[in-house]
């Protein structure tokens, strides 16, 4: 996958996001503006999961290890 810094091009982004698709079906990517990060929602036969990364390289593997990462432990505020 072709891995842009921000800021880079709405194509860019949709460059990566086509090529997840590709490589991943069913799963829907985006880059957040805001957050300045890449996203995935990954569906598994366990529900989905939503993943974030800084790059679409890191995406990439977290897309693959969706279904092998633990929810991280969070404790009531």
């Amino acid at each position: 996958m072709p891995c842009p810094s921000p800021p880079f091009s709405d194509d860019a982004v949709w460059l990566v996001v086509v090529q997840v698709r590709r490589e991943f079906p069913g799963v829907v990517a985006w880059y957040g503006w805001a957050t300045r990060s890449w996203w995935a929602y990954v569906p598994l036969r366990d529900g989905a999961r939503l993943v974030e990364a800084p790059t679409p390289r890191v995406l990439r593997e977290a897309i693959e290890n969706a279904a092998r990462r633990p929810f991280p432990k969070v404790g009531l505020l």
